[in-house]
């Protein structure tokens, strides 16, 4: 049986880095991977950058690997994931990290929407125009308050823009039949584990972490047993 290669897809404001820990034990374990870098996340992103667009990035990495593949989709690219499966033939799994997983005509923002609860990464956002900006010290406390102050501050100068097209694009995908499993972050502050617990019944499987928002970071090495297990 062919081992699988991992597509991993980061958050809003994020980028490929996000995931650098976790592929650090990917490569002591020779596992291929594949992190790519959204559209809607660049600096200087064109607004009309959106969930479809973003789709298409990771589609188009993930259909450039021989081996069955699992997409790894954390926050905001649980959409994107769910978007993109269709066009991969050859998709193996769905893995989402405190993730939204919309259904057909919901966008992220709806998803967001369905539990009535500020978080402390909601005060972080700035809307500026098609644009939507960060206050850096309040989003790294609600992003990665379990992380290192070292890896705090590093993570924090790496966050960028989120276009609003992105959030606002609604998933037109169908539903394929592969495996999917939600990991549920319970010390989230950036989507609360409320929303969590009811978008997580849309996956096949659900396991819990005592996790921020950003396993990926603070506990990298549980993580990816979790994605291997």
């Amino acid at each position: 049986m062919t081992n699988p290669a991992y597509v991993l897809v980061h958050g809003a404001w994020g980028g490929a880095w996000c995931w650098n820990e976790v592929t650090t034990h990917f490569d002591s374990r020779a596992i291929t991977w594949r992190a790519v870098d959204l559209p809607s996340s660049r600096l200087g992103a064109d607004p009309s950058s959106d969930l479809a667009a973003d789709a298409a990035v990771v589609a188009e990495a993930a259909n450039a690997l021989r081996a069955p593949v699992v997409l790894v989709g954390h926050s905001y690219a649980g959409s994107v994931i769910t978007e993109a499966a269709p066009q991969i033939p050859k998709l193996a799994e769905l893995f989402y990290v405190a993730a939204t997983v919309p259904e057909i005509g919901q966008s992220h923002s709806d998803v967001i929407r369905l539990v009535k609860v500020r978080t402390e990464m909601d005060n972080a956002i700035h809307l500026d125009g098609d644009i939507l900006r960060l206050d850096l010290d309040l989003a790294a406390m609600a992003l990665y308050q379990e992380s290192t102050p070292e890896l705090r501050e590093w993570a924090k100068a790496q966050l960028t823009t989120q276009t609003l097209a992105s959030f606002r694009a609604a998933r037109m995908a169908e539903s394929v039949d592969v495996r999917s499993r939600y990991l549920l972050c319970r010390h989230d502050h950036a989507i609360d584990p409320s929303l969590q617990d009811l978008v997580s019944t849309r996956c096949d499987e659900v396991v819990e972490m005592a996790s921020d928002h950003c396993p990926f970071l603070s506990h990298s090495g549980q993580l990816t047993d979790l994605l291997t297990g």
